[in-house]
């Protein structure tokens, strides 16, 4: 007698199938028949069925008229070019209509029949959107069993959810209240083990119409061994079979959940007694429950987004007080109830530098040594995550309940520096559908008997205590793990002294470059004033072509261009390094001054400058000067070329600033260049033919800056509005 463990059972080739199918294998080449089901000679009326084997369906027009004449079956060489991919249509055969499907699998294309029975109980909503609506996981899943109760109605409906271990619970259910309720009830590996669970991720809708009806036959003349994997009645395990008879059920439906390709879990259904359901409403509650996981999948995402946003800003936070040290150690130590909360753990202890420091609820600092040596010995990855620590190794290391579970992150392993998040034991109780243990039976297989897992006989609840565990440590606790650790790779001692070295020569280089800066825009200036002289007197006394004035104008206008430079990267240097000295000022003269002049300067006479409030500011005198004389100059300068230019200025107080704003009717500036305003030399596209160095804006940023405030813009309908945001004196 063979010993067969539930997972080896072949249930993909089980040589049978259920009493609603019907089915037609021929070879995906010549078309030409290699195995059928033997009741297709009750619909197709066919005495001597063996006279099938070798020929075509065309060969017996009489018999097979109406499949031929299906568009589905005319177009059979398109449809079966990709395997596993099925095609529905519907055919009269004797007078009875019948759904048709085709598909490939392998060197066969299987044609399968069922009856059409029509559902004067259906009742089905278009509103095809109700599940993304939903953002809890229970109301979702209670909604698709609502929907699929108006398509397919079976006395129990459940959504089956696997966990990591390929076990299952229950997570929402439906049904009628003379039942038995299996709501949060576990069921064990074994009762969908490994190759059941494969096939619901390829065949994703499974009916068993009636468990005690017979099974049909496959008939072939070959050896070869069919795999039914795709087909709809391909028939079911003898223990499957067993099973549902146990748990008091006639017949069942499931449909798959599929979350990012993986088998998530299952809507199955049970009915006491036999019901078949029309192959259009399976494909319907396979559209439901399609849509539901998606939606599913969508808000979980959802979730995850907003959490992983969270922990960003957390370890933002976190990397902020880290850099507030100079050590590792004093870095951890001073952020340990932080630290400790990322994982959502009841204990702490961060070894490093040959200390422990710890907080929470740990075990003795004896026990905490002999778990990290433990480690260290037996551990080779960078992060170890258990939840059964106290059952596995409680005897071995001498561990009380506040150990049950850890991770254990080694910071460095040949410095034995780590930390070690604890949990406590968890008093966990799992409530079982029927007892899990696994017991021997005897089936009939093949004409053999064959001692298998037998399926279990009750499912009244079965509670199993566990002890030794913590509550599961999951993905976002060791994301939060991950995170730790990334804040102290980029923040650890090294790497901070290297930065603070690399600031250091940094600010040499900058200062260097600011002195050169000051000392090129100071010294040339007098051999500049001197070229400018000499090109003036050519000019008033060389010979007056047209020729020779021009080029003597354009060497004058180069020489200013050049001084007005570098006079604006000597304004630039002393915004930056010039002392300042804050004191309340009132601007308006200042503002006034610099608007007259700036009209003459750009020769805009007819520009209306209009000048409201002017509330007193924060700011050094200089450099307040600095800032206006820039912004309303570019306000004039850029809106000279209108025929009514206008510039409006006000003050007004905002919350605890004093706002300008200084806002003109000229050209604008492009949304795309924005992150490059305040860029030094930089000038838009838009403001090439008027004449500037690209200065002035910088000048303006960090004078602001200096001082505490800030500039910003905004496009108005037409030109540009400047914001300058001082301090509240």
């Amino acid at each position: 007698m063979n010993f067969v463990e539930c997972h080896e059972e072949p249930i993909h080739i089980p040589g049978y199938i259920q009493s609603f199918g019907y089915l037609i294998g021929i070879d995906a080449e010549s078309h030409s028949i290699t195995f059928f089901s033997r009741n297709i000679a009750d619909i197709f009326r066919i005495e001597n069925a063996e006279q099938l084997f070798g020929r075509n369906l065309m060969d017996f027009p009489e018999i097979f008229r109406s499949v031929m004449d299906s568009d589905l079956y005319a177009s059979l060489k398109d449809f079966t070019k990709r395997e596993n991919e099925t095609h529905f249509d519907k055919v009269f055969i004797s007078g009875k209509e019948y759904h048709f499907s085709i598909f490939r699998s392998g060197k066969h294309i299987f044609l399968e029949f069922e009856a059409v029975l029509e559902n004067p109980n259906k009742r089905i909503s278009n509103k095809y959107d109700n599940f993304y609506v939903i953002d809890n996981e229970k109301e979702l899943w209670e909604q698709l069993l609502s929907t699929l109760s108006k398509i397919v109605n079976y006395d129990r409906m459940m959504v089956y959810k696997f966990m990591m271990d390929g076990s299952g619970k229950v997570i929402a259910e439906r049904r009628d209240e003379n039942m038995e309720s299996y709501l949060g009830l576990h069921y064990p590996e074994s009762d969908i083990p490994k190759q059941a669970r494969e096939l619901y991720l390829k065949k994703r809708k499974r009916i068993f119409s009636n468990v005690y009806a017979d099974t049909v036959p496959l008939i072939s003349r070959t050896d070869d061994t069919i795999d039914l994997t795709f087909a709809a009645s391909r028939g079911m395990s003898p223990v499957h079979g067993q099973y549902i008879k146990n748990s008091g059920a006639s017949s069942s439906f499931s449909v798959s959940i599929i979350i990012e390709d993986h088998l998530w879990g299952l809507v199955t259904c049970q009915n006491s007694e036999a019901k078949h359901i029309d192959l259009e409403d399976r494909v319907q509650a396979g559209i439901f429950t399609a849509l539901a996981s998606n939606a599913y999948s969508s808000f979980k995402s959802k979730n995850e987004l907003n959490y992983r946003l969270e922990l960003n800003e957390k370890s933002s936070q976190l990397k902020a007080e880290f850099l507030k040290h100079n050590n590792l150690f004093d870095s951890l130590a001073d952020n340990k109830a932080k630290i400790r909360k990322l994982p959502e753990a009841d204990g702490l202890a961060i070894i490093a530098e040959g200390d422990m420091v710890t907080v929470g609820t740990i075990p003795e600092r004896n026990t905490i040594d002999a778990i990290a040596h433990w480690a260290l010995e037996n551990t080779t990855e960078s992060i170890f995550v258990s939840r059964s620590f106290l059952k596995d190794y409680g005897e071995e290391l001498g561990l009380d309940e506040s150990a049950a579970g850890i991770i254990i992150y080694f910071i460095e392993r040949s410095k034995k520096e780590m930390l070690i998040w604890f949990r406590k034991e968890f008093d966990e109780h799992i409530s079982w559908a029927g007892n899990p243990e696994k017991k021997i039976g005897v089936v009939l297989q093949d004409g053999q008997e064959k001692q298998i897992i037998s399926p279990r006989t009750s499912f009244h609840i079965f509670t199993e205590n566990i002890k030794g565990n913590s509550r599961r440590w999951n993905s976002r606790d060791i994301s939060s793990v991950q995170t730790v650790r990334d804040v102290i790779l980029e923040t650890s001692h090294k790497q901070y002294n290297a930065i603070k070295a690399l600031n250091n020569e940094l600010r040499k280089v900058n200062e260097e470059l600011d002195s050169f800066s000051y000392t090129i825009s100071h010294d040339l200036g007098t051999p500049l004033t001197v070229m400018k002289l000499n090109a003036q007197m050519l000019l008033a006394n060389f010979e007056k072509t047209e020729k020779n004035r021009n080029k003597l104008t354009s060497i004058v206008e180069e020489i200013d261009s050049m001084a007005e430079m570098m006079h604006d990267v000597l304004q630039l240097s002393r915004a930056k390094h010039s002392e300042i000295e804050l004191e309340r000022i009132h601007p308006a003269n200042t503002i006034l001054k610099i608007s007259e002049n700036a009209k003459i300067t750009f020769e805009s006479p007819n520009c209306e400058i209009i000048i409201k409030e002017c509330p007193d500011v924060l700011a050094d005198k200089t450099m307040l000067h600095q800032v206006f004389l820039n912004i309303i100059n570019n306000a004039v300068k850029y809106s000279s070329h209108k025929d009514e230019p206008q510039v409006e200025i006000w003050g007004a107080e905002e919350d605890e600033h004093i706002v300008y704003r200084i806002s003109d009717n000229g050209i604008g500036i492009p949304q795309e260049e924005k992150h490059k305003m305040f860029k030094i030399f930089n000038r838009m596209d838009n403001a090439k033919k008027f004449k500037g160095n690209g200065v002035g804006l910088s000048i303006v940023h960090r004078i602001m800056k200096r001082i505490g405030g800030n500039v910003d813009y905004d496009n108005n309908k037409e030109g540009t509005c400047f914001i300058l945001t001082f301090k509240k004196p």
